[in-house]
């Protein structure tokens, strides 16, 4: 045994000679003998080649572009000398179109993956890596900045993105997966796309407007958040990293907080108008009543007239849902519905807790909507929040009219504590439009109005129902939400069994 050892050590530092006696363990290693120094002059030289991605030249050029190269990125992202790199020598095998010279060829070619840790918690960073990243159950980063595929390659290339789609797929829920695109990310190569986007739909359209990142985070919904450079995208992911637990097997993460749970919050008595058409911040809510007023939003420029994100209570990540007001009087529409349903999935999938502030007038009406599908976009909230089986708890701020009071984490959806404020409204409609249907052609409508608002544009009606489980002082409310977020710790929920549920998609 201390033969075996001391020759793999030998044979390790390039030691081992002709004129070692040939044991079977010497035999199996015996080209080392032979080649060991050209074997390591050769992998240290791909290893720096494979540091130097596409050669210094490539690496100034995106600096000129104001841009960090991949493995800049993983520094800045990672805590120090935290990255294991994985499959560094890995290059193409396209042997097509002049692929196969040498001056194509570069190891790591084309992404880098690996694992290392945010704030000392583990993550994998993209592609290759999924699989052990679900194994392991760890969070998938993708720092993306690529033309898409390798048309040389042709379905080669092709099978490699569904490989990783299916990958996608399988972890969703699994997983918290994260995208950051630093740079172009198309379906093809850019350059081949946008010279003939006029005469393929007859549009003029730059690239900008087509899918820069002003369109996809304020049009379409696809980005949730938009930095002005790597630095501050990188930063911002170390952030919002920290809210997030590492799988669905692991509880919301939870911190030592140097805010106290019994605050009481005395601006909030007063933050509501006492017009009921009179808007407000909701975030001004949020801010007040989260740790530290530290709140990470998600989508801030989309659909604003539903506000989502990350915050901690006492400690403890909780999943931010509240209605606009100061954004179309906060009613609900396509959008807000789709921003707010997702949110509220991700937020079950990995076991977050969700606190739903109420201001809610009802669906957004309009032929738009109604041609758009409101119906069934509305109803993926709902369906969201009902099959939700973290701990919900919500607040009814001011109104909550029809249909919507329903869908925003009402008690009749499993609602674990639901609160309202002494301004609440919780009725099928606003007043006036109450009155103009149920007197109508009648004489005083004022007089009915009032007697409308004073049966049921208050909490009452709804507490006396058990509807709301109490009528609290706003100042009260952090408070509150704290005491209910420690009992509801220990919540253990099951839907009933079914191969997948069949959301309104």
């Amino acid at each position: 045994k201390e033969e075996a050892i001391s020759l793999v050590t030998r044979v390790k530092y390039g030691a081992v000679s002709a004129t070692v006696p040939q044991t079977s363990l010497h035999r199996s290693c015996r080209w080392y003998s032979v080649s060991h120094l050209s074997v390591k002059e050769r992998i240290d030289q791909k290893r720096q080649a494979a540091l130097q991605g596409g050669g210094q030249q490539r690496i100034e050029a995106q600096h000129k572009r104001g841009k960090l190269t991949a493995r800049e990125r993983v520094q800045l992202l990672l805590d120090p000398e935290s990255f294991v790199e994985t499959d560094m020598f890995v290059e193409h095998r396209c042997a097509d179109f002049g692929m196969e010279q040498d001056r194509n060829k570069f190891p790591g070619d084309s992404v880098v993956t690996g694992r290392g840790r945010i704030n000392g918690r583990l993550v994998y960073v993209f592609s290759q890596i999924m699989d052990q990243a679900m194994t392991v159950g760890a969070p998938v980063i993708g720092l993306n900045d690529s033309g898409g595929a390798r048309i040389q390659e042709g379905v080669e290339s092709l099978a490699g993105y569904a490989d990783i789609f299916l990958r996608n797929v399988m972890a969703s829920g699994v997983i918290p997966q994260i995208s950051l695109i630093m740079g172009p990310c198309a379906g093809g190569a850019v350059p081949e796309i946008f010279p003939n986007w006029h005469s393929v739909t007859n549009e003029d359209v730059t690239q900008e407007e087509l899918g820069g990142a002003k369109t996809h985070t304020t049009v379409s919904g696809v980005a949730h958040r938009a930095f002005e450079n790597d630095i501050e995208a990188l930063l911002n992911l170390r952030e919002f990293f920290n809210f997030l637990p590492l799988s669905n097997q692991d509880p919301a993460p939870i911190r030592e907080s140097h805010d106290s749970s019994d605050r009481l919050v005395p601006s909030l008595d007063n933050i509501v108008p006492l017009e009921s058409t009179k808007a407000y911040d909701m975030l001004d809510i949020i801010h007040a009543i989260v740790d530290e007023r530290d709140f990470f939003e998600i989508m801030p420029n989309y659909a604003k007239n539903i506000v989502v994100g990350f915050a901690r209570m006492n400690g403890r990540t909780v999943g931010i849902v509240g209605n606009q007001p100061k954004v179309a009087s906060g009613c609900l529409d396509i959008n807000s519905s789709v921003k707010g349903a997702r949110f509220v999935r991700f937020c079950d999938a990995f076991n977050i807790p969700i606190i739903t502030f109420v201001d809610v007038p009802g669906f957004l009406p309009g032929t738009a909507q109604e041609y758009g599908g409101i119906i069934r976009h509305g109803a993926k909230l709902l369906f969201a929040f009902a099959e939700a089986t973290v701990p919900k708890i919500t607040i009814i701020t001011r109104k909550a009219y029809g249909g919507a009071y329903d869908v925003m984490s009402s008690k009749h959806l499993r609602g674990d504590v639901n609160y309202a404020w002494p301004t609440a409204e919780v009725a099928v409609m606003g007043a006036k439009g109450a009155v103009q249907i149920i007197f109508r052609g009648k004489e005083n409508q004022a007089e009915a109005e009032a007697e409308y608002v004073e049966k049921f544009a208050n909490p009452f009606p709804a507490a006396v129902r058990g509807f709301v489980d109490d009528i609290i002082e706003p100042a009260t409310t952090r408070k509150k939400i704290c005491q209910d977020l420690e009992v509801l710790a220990s919540k253990k929920q099951v839907n009933p069994w079914k191969k997948h549920a069949n959301i309104p998609l």
